[in-house]
């Protein structure tokens, strides 16, 4: 990661810079955005970025100390996610 990605954290990055920190393809991270499971970001004009406390903090969802810790929160896999219907009798 070079030093300019992390001295600054109000910076705003483009994807492929915001993939980059978070360690993951660029297109991986248009994956999340165009179904939602990916961190918040912010259109200026037609350009999509990301700010850098946003992806800590989406990071920060998978945190875990064990294996079998279950927790609320997590980072989806970068699919569309389905919701569950419930059919009354």
């Amino acid at each position: 990661m070079s030093e300019a990605l992390t001295v600054t954290p109000h910076r705003l990055l483009r994807t492929n810079e915001a993939a980059d920190w978070l360690g993951l393809s660029g297109r991986t991270l248009e994956k999340h955005r165009t179904f939602g499971t990916g961190p918040a970001y912010r259109k200026i004009g037609g350009r999509v970025v990301y700010a850098i406390v946003d992806l800590q903090a989406w990071a920060d969802r998978g945190t875990r100390t064990s294996t079998t810790e279950s927790t609320g929160q997590l980072v989806s896999a970068a699919r569309a996610v389905r919701e569950l219907r419930s059919f009354a009798g």
